[in-house]
């Protein structure tokens, strides 16, 4: 999701430690630089809710989903993608931004 143009401007992640949450749809990645200073994020959260076509069957819909990731440019700033999608009749919304401080 790192737009080309941007490559040269952001500090490549040496490694990763990765999370994942056991009760919920959701998962998280941070990037370390060489000295061990987060440099990279990423995380994905899905919520779901039941649906059903004839109140006898019910499947699972997605209410919300959001994907976001984000890099330390080499001026401290950070360079944030989000994609948020709000149900399942409509599609993600994708945008980047750019912040002083990492996303929590």
């Amino acid at each position: 999701m790192l737009p080309a143009r941007w490559c040269d401007a952001v500090e490549v992640p040496l490694y990763f430690e990765h999370h994942k949450e056991y009760e919920i749809n959701a998962r998280r990645c941070i990037g370390y630089d060489a000295d061990d200073q987060p440099c990279f994020t990423a995380h994905n959260y899905t919520q779901t809710r039941l649906a059903s076509d004839d109140d006898e069957e019910f499947y699972e819909v997605v209410a919300y989903a959001e994907q976001l990731a984000a890099w330390r440019m080499r001026d401290e700033r950070w360079l944030i993608f989000r994609s948020i999608t709000a149900s399942q009749c409509t599609t993600a919304r994708g945008f980047y931004s750019i912040s002083p401080d990492m996303p929590r």
